[in-house]
């Protein structure tokens, strides 16, 4: 998510102190997804989307570890005009336990039908903002879940007290469009999800929309046919960084570093923010000469009603309702956006306790970008981010103890900027970048904690960090 806003007083301080035209496809036929009771279907080649997911101490309702799902097909059609969603999704699912049943985090749509390895489950119903599918499953057995579904999307509401705090999950402009952020959950809003950052997996999206309209999802942009567009995600992918955006959108292509293919979406009414999202490349190699290699086949932005920003994979959504725009903000957005397909999908926390894994990585490189730019020294980056420490540790408490009523706040931001900075200044230049590419490199496609963290740390630099690292995340005051 971007930048905490307290991160914006830094600029501050320092300024002041220094397609083709064919007929749409038809919307997806229920009929004709899944696989039939006798098929035999080969998940190995979804292999890449399994992981170990975990409970959550601060939203256990989302989410499911007896779930590990592999990989989602989501085959969408947007009617504007009726503001009707309909869906025809399957879930390739391995189970982590023997279980009588399957529940996976969805909001209440109407089903017209649900089928599991190809066979009708009666009673499979939409209840609490699960589905409930009563079917046995046996532990490392994959199956097949489809699911049809037809109905109007719904929000739901964001815990935090941020002054950009929006419901979360798929939004309907008032023209009839869509845009979603959903972080720390919201997929659900959409399709059936384990919706949750411990269950990574791969994905494949077909979204069919009104004629002269363009759909933006997370992943690889894999061919439109007419009106129905594709993308495809082969690295996996956690479900909050999934994202769907439509309306009548403008698109620009670009290439980054090592010709890496870019895509800019944007709305009549977007312009001034153009020229920022054409600078990408230029941001995109300034974190790539501190971190290694960006992590994916493709990259880009696309521009929505949102007042906030998001890492969403492979696309980075970006909110044009802002109440002013200031263009060396917006870049710093959007250069922690970028900096998170590092730190945060590629590398993603394994639950939200870590938050500051991915948003402390984030904002220490954009604050290293401002430096860049605006031509701060070190002792002012280091006072400034040691004034914010104290006052959030205060007010929010430490960054490794969030509270579920205060998602995404400035604590989980610049309380682990500092403690990189004091990393930084420990191992210079050289030691400090090497640390932060290896960490990337190393643990490429995977969801990692605090633990496996400082082991890390340790390991690479040859020296014991735990201290420092203990200190800066536990700590009730700023550490010495």
């Amino acid at each position: 998510m971007h930048r905490a806003p307290a991160v914006v007083a830094l600029t501050a301080i320092i300024l002041v102190a220094a397609c083709d035209d064919a007929a749409p496809a038809s919307p997806p036929s229920p009929a004709s997804a899944g696989p039939s009771p006798t098929a035999t279907v080969d998940y190995a080649a979804w292999q890449t989307g399994a992981s170990t997911p975990v409970a959550d101490r601060l939203y256990p309702r989302h989410g499911n570890p007896a779930l590990d799902v592999l990989h989602y097909d989501l085959r969408l059609n947007w009617q504007a005009q009726q503001k009707i969603l309909e869906g025809t999704a399957t879930l390739r699912i391995r189970p982590t336990t023997d279980a009588g049943r399957i529940d996976l985090d969805f909001k209440p749509y109407a089903l017209s039908r649900v089928t599991l390895d190809g066979r009708p489950v009666p009673g499979a119903r939409v209840a609490g903002e699960k589905l409930i599918v009563p079917a046995p499953v046996a532990r490392d057995r994959p199956v097949t879940l489809v699911v049809a579904y037809r109905g109007r999307p719904a929000t739901t509401p964001m815990p935090s007290h941020r002054n950009d705090v929006e419901p979360l999950g798929l939004t309907i402009t008032e023209e009839g469009g869509l845009w979603t952020m959903q972080e720390p959950y919201g997929a659900y809003t959409w399709y059936p999800a384990n919706d949750h950052p411990s269950d990574k997996a791969l994905y494949d999206i077909a979204v069919t929309v009104p004629t002269g309209w363009s759909a933006i999802a997370a992943g690889t942009p894999a061919g439109q046919t007419g009106s129905t567009f594709r993308y495809r995600s082969t690295d996996p992918m956690a479900s909050y960084l999934q994202t769907l955006a439509v309306g009548r959108y403008t698109k620009l292509t670009a290439r980054g570093p090592r010709g890496v293919p870019l895509t800019y979406w944007y709305r009549p009414g977007d312009d001034k923010f153009v020229p920022s999202l054409r600078k990408s490349p230029a941001f995109l190699t300034f974190l790539e000469k501190r971190f290694g290699p960006y992590p994916f086949p493709s990259g880009g932005a696309v521009m929505v009603d949102s007042e906030s920003a998001m890492e969403t994979q492979q696309m980075v959504t970006m909110g044009g309702a802002r109440r002013t725009f200031e263009r060396q903000g917006f870049e710093e957005d959007l250069l922690h956006e970028y900096a998170h397909h590092w730190f945060g999908d590629s590398v993603t926390p394994t639950s939200w306790d870590d938050l500051w894994l991915s948003e402390g990585w984030a904002t220490y490189a954009q604050l290293l970008y401002s430096q860049s730019v605006l031509g701060f020294g070190d002792r002012e980056l280091e006072d400034y981010l040691r004034r914010s420490d104290a006052e959030l540790r205060t007010r929010l408490g430490p960054p490794a103890r969030p509270k579920a009523a205060n998602f995404a706040e400035s604590n989980v931001y610049l309380c682990p900027a500092a403690m990189l900075k004091e990393l930084h200044d420990a191992l210079g230049d050289a030691g400090f970048f090497a640390l932060g590419r290896a960490w990337v490199q190393t643990h490429r496609n995977s969801q990692q904690t605090r633990a496996s963290f400082t082991a890390f740390v340790n390991k690479q630099t040859g020296r014991d960090f735990t201290e420092l690292i203990d200190s800066w995340l536990d700590a009730a005051r700023t550490p010495a």
